[in-house]
C-alpha cells in the first residue's frame, strides 16, 4: 500500500550526503566562542575574587559593636 519515495538519479541514497567545503565564516565562529567563554569565564572568576575581598575586608567591621 506504501509507495516508496522517489529520489533523483543523482542522489546518494543510503550513504551520507557530501558535506559542503567549509567557509572563511564557520572557521572563525570557533575560536569566537571560545574566546567570548574564556572572557566569561575570566569574569566570573574576577567578581568572584571582588565579593571575596570585600567580605574579608568588612569582617572585622562585625565584631566591634
Amino acid at each position: 500500500m506504501a509507495q516508496e519515495p522517489s529520489y533523483p538519479k543523482d542522489a546518494t541514497v543510503g550513504e551520507a550526503a557530501p558535506q559542503p567545503a567549509a567557509s572563511a565564516g564557520k572557521e572563525e565562529a570557533p575560536t569566537r566562542r571560545s574566546k567570548h567563554l574564556v572572557a566569561g569565564a575570566a569574569i566570573g572568576i574576577g567578581s568572584a575574587a571582588i565579593v571575596a575581598a570585600l567580605l574579608y575586608a568588612n569582617r572585622n567591621r562585625k565584631n566591634d559593636r
